[in-house]
């Protein structure tokens, strides 16, 4: 009897040790699914914190995982699937990236092969305020430095809904009274006509991301889990490159998309590797810069966005620098103009000074850098800088892009105004208001203007 019981016992060890065996053999398919997931959407956990970079052999999650040429893909279907909306198919079409395009991407965003994006940048997407409210028709902009390209494309949007699209008045109400899919017709009109600029009005090319990785990690290269998995689309019409952004568009509006990390890639595929070394000059050998731990846009990506080109200063067209290189500047007006004003910038330093191509662009909208934040201006009045009547008197909105703006600025702006009425002005608001960073980046354009805020406090 009493051996018949020892071997029931021994055979329940023997089924607990089975069963414990089973969950974690469960436990561990799970884990790897999770893995995987993350991988794909990265929007779960900072993979790595601002400044940080993955090694040549290990990814960011830790895993040391590289699957090359489409060999390894994310799981289509599962019992606890992660919706992932950047994830194409790798059958759309198009073509994949190899190590030698992945090697330069790299090398002209960082200047080397082992810096990736800062968790700020992989989390940056193109998101729109609520539809058919007072900031209907502007963009919810992140920290970091994905900040002033969210904010550029944001020019090019204002431009779209006030300018270009058809059907429409030029006026404020209607701007903000945009449904959600004109929001999203005007992203993919602004994205589109960016990326075709850059191609010098001959070709786009649109980055998405596909489930198959591309690229191994090497000793020269470390994966982000992310570039690896790109294909590229390459259009020769403007229109079908919008259709395709349209009809893709979650791939740069959705949550966890990388969707201003995709636009940039696309950016520099349109214009090009050789055309960005024609572009650049000894001032700019990459397009970003380390800051803070992150990293920021160089003026050359500004000013890819504002006039195709990837020019590197701000000034109109050549310039001598100090040991007789040469310096590029901006060759021609845009659509969409540039203020620059800095409470330590001099103003005896004539390469910092923005020349009249972006101070006078074709569409009254700037792209305006004040201390080191981006923000916009722009005027419904189409004629405000084709005609010198229209600047004596006129209405500016302003869009700080802070997430403690609720509605647009109105400002009004009077340029013909007698110095005492400037100097009463000044005084019924106060000995400092003279001095908002707004309206000395405004000064910049029209140097003798007063400023009205229309009741609004000034931003300081």
């Amino acid at each position: 009897m009493d051996m018949e019981v020892l071997g029931q016992e021994q055979s329940s060890e023997q089924l607990d040790l089975e069963e414990i065996s089973r969950k974690i053999s469960f436990l561990d398919k799970w884990r790897e699914i999770f893995s995987y997931h993350r991988l794909g959407t990265n929007n779960t956990i900072p993979q790595n914190h601002e400044g940080n970079h993955a090694s040549a052999d290990e990814n960011e999650d830790g895993t040391g995982l590289s699957q090359p040429k489409g060999q390894g893909h994310l799981p289509s279907s599962g019992l606890c699937s992660i919706p992932n909306p950047s994830i194409i198919s790798s059958k759309l079409g198009g073509f994949p990236i190899s190590l030698a395009m992945a090697t330069k991407l790299r090398q002209i965003l960082f200047g080397n092969t082992v810096h990736v994006f800062s968790y700020n940048w992989k989390k940056a997407y193109f998101r729109f305020h609520d539809p058919s409210s007072e900031l209907a028709f502007t963009l919810e902009v992140g920290k970091g430095g994905a900040r002033s390209i969210q904010m550029a494309v944001q020019g090019s949007i204002i431009k779209y809904l006030l300018f270009t699209r058809k059907g429409k008045d030029c006026n404020l109400g209607n701007l903000c009274e945009i449904s959600k899919k004109e929001q999203e017709q005007a992203l993919a009109a602004a994205l589109a006509g960016i990326l075709w600029a850059a191609g010098a009005a001959q070709k786009a090319t649109i980055c998405l991301v596909t489930e198959d990785i591309y690229v191994a990690s090497t000793p020269d290269y470390s994966v982000d889990n992310f570039t690896e998995r790109l294909q590229l689309f390459e259009f020769l019409e403007k229109e079908a490159a919008e259709k395709f952004i349209y009809d893709h568009l979650l791939c740069f509006r959705g949550e966890g998309s990388h969707g201003v990390i995709l636009f940039l890639y696309s950016l520099i595929f349109s214009r090009t590797f050789e055309r960005l070394q024609m572009d650049l000059d000894v001032t700019t050998t990459q397009l970003l810069q380390p800051n803070a731990g992150g990293f920021l846009c160089r003026q050359a990506v500004l000013n890819m966005i504002l006039t195709g080109r990837a020019s590197p200063n701000v000034f109109n067209g050549c310039e001598e620098g100090k040991s007789q290189e040469t310096l590029h500047g901006v060759l021609t007006r845009s659509d969409v103009g540039y203020l620059q004003w800095g409470k330590d910038a001099s103003e005896d330093d004539r390469l910092s000074q923005v020349g009249s191509m972006l101070k006078t662009p074709k569409l009254p909208i700037w792209l305006c850098n004040i201390n080191g934040n981006y923000s916009i201006l722009f005027c419904t009045n189409r004629e405000l800088l084709s005609d010198w009547k229209m600047e004596r008197l006129f209405d500016l909105y302003f869009y700080s892009g802070q997430p403690s703006q609720k509605k647009l600025v109105h400002l009004t702006i009077d340029t013909h105004s007698h110095h005492w009425e400037r100097d009463q002005q000044e005084e019924k608001h106060g000995p400092r208001r003279r001095f908002s960073p707004v309206e000395m980046a405004i000064r910049t354009k029209w140097s003798e203007a007063t400023i009205n805020w229309d009741g609004t406090v000034p931003f300081f």
